[in-house]
């Protein structure tokens, strides 16, 4: 007789329950998923598109939660991904299995407190917003949204006042069970929401008189209760960057689209210092804390006569005398400000009333403090951190900032240590293998022997040191609270597409290896020739919007085809576009890379302009690529050359999409043939069938553009 709750059984239940068909791709995935989150191993998982991998993580998943009452922590990158585990997967998994389990599933959505709206603040509770600097807090609330790469404002939100965008929320406030901004249709800016919510720093707590109505209370307790939680990168940043109790406590985590999480982490260790934010801390503690401000404006203004003539750049030899002197007065005055801030005790016998005027004071002035602290104790110490100084081009403010050298013993001691975990893309092998990817998020320290990496069909150990694509761990600094690795394996379950049959990668040898210009001549001839011959259907990657926006200008120019780019309305509006129309072309940037789903005839062309190696002055990637260098390993093939093998496949990844889908990714930059590492980042990209003659590729565009006969 069949294990009622054996793993096979229940996926096979959920399946059906979503109107889905098995898939072995999923079924592997599901029991590797189970077997390690029962022995507590970490687990790299890598998915390929049409794999079904949400099943094949929420069934074990919830199966384990369930049976082992060991609560399971599921972060997604993306809104829309949020949305779709939270709104579809889970809950239909949820209810599936059910009645398979001994009881019911618990499942609760987490994000950061800015993303609920704050009901003492809609009632009058706290003083009107300063609008001059929305967000210039440090703020640790809005950094814990989801992605940074989706529109936050709703399609019609620009077309609505403020004012009457206010009204509307408070209308909402009222009627809304959740207080998520996302149950907001449609949405509304920025601006609009700060007017109806706090960030954790301003909130007042367990002193709030309305404390029982807290939507984000109402989410952090249902968190505490349930089986699963679902949340975002944004918060394991927030976890992994020293603030573990923004998660409830878990025992297993799970990490979909774990190839964006060492950036994410990164993102959110990054502190920003510039004189605005100094000057908005100092008008917060006046308009709100009632106090003179006179030594912070002291150190505003010598921070802006520093940073005037400050060149933009990483700075190797620490921050210059004059800008260590005003930062450190930034921070002596911060301080200052604190204590003076701090309200006074109640009488004996009296309880203490809250005062939300003074906790935005004294949260807008304790976020300034720790970012200056922060940077005054690294200024000089350029072994952990990297200091750079950058102006804005929207408003040319100068801004320093100081961002971890390295994340990965973050992300091992916060939120790997001590706890199973599965980490899962499409885009985990690189070069094919799982190395570099167990390095960036501390899973494997320098030095050590490589670990088990499996496929579906074979299971093979291996120790590949010294290939092009391995890494070497970046300084970090030391601790104690974890080993310097953990015990991992990894696990490519394929996909069910079959890439050599279904695309062609055709790699523009002929042509002359780009410049520093936008597009070269010889691209534009390119890449009309490829338009031509697939009847528009086009999906244009390139390398920056200046390109971007230059070659749909040309095309514009030379074709008889809607063109359509990035920035000229929001992305959600463009992608429809561009799916509902087959002759339609869609050109943009980094959001394009990773974001888009668009199967059928309206997308038949990938473009990728140019390797995306990262710019040679990202000072992070070329501080990260000088400390491997320094160590004696291979910067360029760890840091820049992994950067673009991740941004490929996820290029590549955007053309097959479903297992009728057919074309072809043409690549216009020639080293990805020419050059020693363009056999590394091709072992990343999906299995097409590989060209460099430009015939076979524009031959199979035009059988491809013909339309199919009817259906008879």
């Amino acid at each position: 007789m069949p294990d009622p709750v054996a793993v096979d059984h229940l996926l096979d239940v959920a399946v059906a329950a979503l109107g889905g068909s098995p898939r072995d791709g999923q079924r592997t995935m599901a029991n590797a998923v189970a077997d390690a989150v029962e022995k507590g191993e970490h687990l790299l998982v890598q998915a390929g598109t049409g794999t079904g991998k949400s099943l094949g993580y929420l069934v074990p998943s919830v199966r384990h939660a369930v049976l082992a009452d060991e609560r399971v922590v599921v972060s997604t990158a993306t809104l829309a991904l949020q949305r779709q585990v939270m709104t579809r997967d889970l809950p239909l998994v949820a209810d599936a299995l059910a009645p398979e389990l001994p009881r019911a599933p618990r499942i609760a959505l987490l994000k950061g407190w800015h993303n609920y709206v704050c009901v003492h603040k809609t009632a009058g509770g706290y003083p009107p917003d300063d609008q001059g600097m929305l967000f210039d807090l440090g703020d640790r609330g809005a950094a814990e949204h989801p992605s940074t790469t989706e529109a936050a404002d709703g399609e019609d939100a620009g077309r609505e006042s403020l004012g009457a965008q206010v009204v509307r929320l408070r209308e909402w406030a009222d009627e809304t069970e959740t207080g998520d901004r996302d149950d907001l249709v449609p949405g509304v800016t920025d601006r609009a929401w700060r007017q109806v919510s706090v960030t954790s720093l301003e909130c007042l707590g367990q002193r709030c008189p309305m404390l029982d109505e807290c939507f984000p209370e109402r989410a952090r307790a249902a968190a505490r209760a349930a089986d699963v939680v679902v949340t975002n990168h944004a918060m394991l940043g927030v976890a992994a960057s020293g603030s573990p109790n923004v998660l409830p406590e878990h025992e297993v985590l799970v990490v979909d689209e774990a190839h964006e999480l060492a950036d994410r982490v990164t993102a959110q260790s990054t502190a920003e210092l510039s004189v605005g934010s100094v000057e908005h801390a100092g008008r917060m503690a006046r308009r709100h804390g009632g106090i003179a401000t006179t030594e912070l404006d002291s150190a505003a203004t010598a921070l802006g006569a520093a940073l005037i003539h400050l060149p933009e750049g990483r700075f190797t030899q620490g921050l210059p005398e004059g800008t260590r002197q005003a930062v450190a007065m930034v921070r002596d005055a911060a301080r200052s400000l604190l204590s003076a801030l701090r309200p006074e005790k109640p009488a004996a016998g009296e309880a203490a009333s809250p005062d939300s005027g003074l906790k935005i004071a004294t949260s807008a002035v304790l976020a300034l403090f720790e970012v200056a602290e922060r940077m005054a104790a690294e200024a000089d110490d350029q072994r952990y951190t990297v200091l750079w100084c950058s102006r804005a081009e929207r408003d040319g403010a100068t801004r320093l900032y100081a961002a971890p050298l390295a994340v990965n013993g973050l992300i091992r001691t916060h939120l790997l240590a001590g706890k199973a975990s599965v980490l899962t893309s499409a885009t985990l092998s690189l070069g094919g293998e799982f190395r570099s990817m167990a390095r960036s998020i501390g899973l494997e320290g320098a030095g050590e022997a490589a670990a088990a990496t499996a496929t579906a069909a074979t299971v093979a150990v291996s120790a590949p040191g010294g290939s092009e694509g391995t890494t070497l761990d970046v300084p970090a600094r030391p601790t104690t609270a974890a080993p310097a690795s953990l015990p991992w394996h990894g696990l490519d379950v394929g996909s069910p597409f079959d890439y050599p049959r279904q695309g062609i990668l055709y790699i523009a040898r002929r042509l002359p290896p780009p410049g520093r210009e936008p597009a070269t001549d010889a691209q534009l001839d390119e890449i009309e020739a490829l338009i031509t011959a697939a009847g528009g259907r086009t999906l244009g990657l390139f390398s920056s919007r200046r390109a971007a926006v230059a070659v749909g200008e040309a095309m514009r120019e030379r074709l008889d085809v809607p063109v359509l780019v990035q920035g000229e309305d929001q992305l959600p509006t463009l992608v429809r576009q561009f799916a509902e129309d087959e002759a339609t072309c869609l050109f943009g940037t980094l959001s394009l890379w990773q974001g888009v789903d668009v199967p059928g005839r309206s997308n038949q062309l990938v473009i990728i302009d140019r390797i995306p190696f990262p710019r040679p002055d990202d000072p992070v990637k070329s501080a990260r690529s000088e400390a491997v260098a320094a160590s004696g390993g291979n910067g360029f093939m760890s840091v820049s050359a992994t950067h673009a093998a991740l941004l490929l496949a996820q290029g590549a990844g955007r053309l097959i999409r479903s297992t009728g889908d057919r074309g072809v990714v043409a690549v216009l930059d020639p080293r990805l043939s020419t050059a020693r590492y363009g056999e590394f980042l091709t072992r990343s990209l999906p299995a097409f069938w590989r060209t460099t003659d430009r015939e076979v590729a524009l031959g199979a565009l035009r059988r491809l553009a013909v339309p199919p006969p009817p259906p008879a």
